[in-house]
């Protein structure tokens, strides 16, 4: 594994000329405090939005090893207040105390009635499993209000794919996963669909957030995240609000921000990006699939 690019001018770096320079920049501005104080005021008053990154950052070291990319977005479902009219799915906020918490199987049972808050109802629990996977969500009433949902917490349980499960048992092909494939599977299949959500044992809390409806959901930072200049890490190898270029087969390559977190996101060659809101947009993340290459940028020196 050998480490390359580092040192040069940005560049240098394949598709630099073509990028959207000023998209990225309103999304590094988002994380910049966090990610490094002394830079945030000159970011937020940059008027040459690639002048700035190509005076302040050039390429770490970085492996020439591919990754891979997927995609998550933010789910708009429909919703009810109250449980009823085919509304019978809970959306749990977090429950009080720190004592261990159970596994899907045994909340979905009940193990947390009257102790964990109930934020909403669903009509399936399908969507209330794609709506954990993703960590946020939009529930939009019968009155037209909407109910913007964010991570909270989670059980402490593993966290399970089960599209690898299905794979693995040949009920789908590695060729045709998608997130959309594996919710077809489960409402074709009901009952063996719900065990297959129980064998992610992994549960995940909400809590309400209130956010402008232009807003993207909150990341790992606690800032909105961008459609499609904003990836999900493993921060214990990337560091939260780096901005990295990101080469990946299919798609033009762009300056990405890493500024969420994810539990299926795992290693150093591992990235989810940012797809934005709404059916289209879980439609192209969840056939998004692709090698990648990762390169971190870092602080010039003397910048």
């Amino acid at each position: 594994m050998s480490a390359i690019g580092a040192g040069g001018p940005l560049t240098t770096l394949p598709g630099w000329d073509s990028d959207d320079h000023a998209a990225a920049l309103a999304a590094f501005v988002l994380s910049a405090d966090q990610f490094d104080p002394a830079m945030a005021e000159v970011a937020r008053k940059a008027d040459d939005p690639r002048a700035f990154f190509e005076a302040q950052f050039q390429p770490a070291p970085f492996s020439a090893e591919a990754g891979l990319l997927t995609g998550y977005y933010e789910p708009e479902l429909d919703g009810a207040r109250e449980r009823g009219d085919g509304f019978e799915v809970p959306v749990l906020g977090l429950p009080a105390g720190d004592g261990p918490l159970p596994d899907r199987a045994a909340i979905e049972a009940g193990a947390l009635d009257g102790a964990a808050p109930v934020l909403c109802w669903l009509p399936h629990m399908v969507d209330l499993f794609f709506l954990q996977v993703q960590g946020s969500g939009r529930v939009r009433f019968s009155d037209g209000t909407v109910l913007r949902l964010g991570f909270a917490g989670r059980n402490g349980h593993p966290y399970r794919s089960i599209g690898q499960t299905l794979i693995a048992r040949g009920v789908l092909e590695e060729t045709r996963i998608s997130a959309d494939a594996v919710r077809q599977w489960i409402h074709a299949n009901p009952e063996p669909g719900r065990a297959l959500m129980h064998e992610n044992p992994s549960y995940v809390f909400f809590a309400p957030l209130d956010l402008p409806a232009e807003s993207g959901p909150l990341g790992a930072m606690g800032v909105p995240v961008t459609p499609m200049r904003s990836i999900a890490v493993d921060p214990v190898h990337m560091t939260l609000g780096r901005p990295i270029w990101m080469v990946a087969q299919g798609h033009a390559p762009r300056l990405v921000i890493a500024q969420d977190s994810g539990s299926a996101i795992k290693g150093v060659h591992r990235a989810d990006l940012f797809h934005g809101s709404g059916t289209e947009a879980g439609l192209r993340a969840g056939a998004l699939k692709t090698p990648v290459h990762l390169m971190p940028l870092r602080r010039r020196r003397g910048a």
